[in-house]
């Protein structure tokens, strides 16, 4: 069964390029958050109160499909975001800035048990950091057409990390001080790829 490693932050920090470089320098499967293909995402930046939660149960369950993909191979794969910090940051986002009702909230939240009952979690999990103002910087310069979270939102997804996070217990998690690397992350990926050998 392939392992699962999912690398997670806040948003920009730099999630979906360590994904990419950690599969251009090892046999990995890849899978990307895949923003623009998404069916609501579009409709989501337009208005989100009316289709959060349709968001959301496609995140969740376009999420568990790749964990299934993954864990069927023979080889690893690594996700940027994924199952966990779909539900733990971002459901916990939206309805705290109202865009999920608190019934629709519980709705994602069975939804995230019910497919954690199934699905093994990750076998790791990699928490990309790096200061506020850092990754505030990073957001403004990347390109993105369609965007789920605003500048406003990383300061809370900051809070949201920290306690989801520093709560799990179901899986190893390591960090990466994402300030220190260089644009092909040789340092992260040393240490990760350190870790999966000996660890995994």
């Amino acid at each position: 069964m392939g392992k699962l490693i999912t690398v997670v932050g806040n948003t920009g920090v730099g999630k979906t390029t360590l994904v990419q470089k950690m599969c251009e320098n090892a046999p990995m499967i890849n899978g990307l958050e895949q923003h623009t293909e998404r069916p609501f995402q579009e409709s989501f930046s337009k208005d989100h109160q009316r289709f959060a939660l349709a968001n959301q149960i496609d995140y969740m369950l376009f999420r568990a499909e790749q964990e299934l993909e993954i864990r069927k191979s023979d080889r690893p794969g690594v996700q940027d975001g994924g199952l966990d910090e779909d539900f733990n940051v971002f459901s916990r986002l939206f309805w705290k800035r109202g865009y999920l009702k608190r019934s629709e909230f519980d709705l994602c939240e069975r939804k995230y048990l019910l497919l954690r009952e199934i699905l093994p979690p990750p076998d790791l999990i990699v928490w990309l950091k790096a200061p506020l103002s850092v990754i505030v910087e990073r957001y403004r310069r990347r390109d993105r057409s369609l965007g789920i979270a605003t500048i406003e939102d990383l300061k809370v997804m900051e809070v949201l990390l920290e306690e989801w996070l520093n709560e799990v217990k179901s899986s190893p998690v390591i960090s990466i001080d994402a300030t220190e690397e260089d644009r092909s992350y040789t340092r992260s990926i040393k240490k990760i790829l350190a870790y999966i050998k000996t660890k995994m």
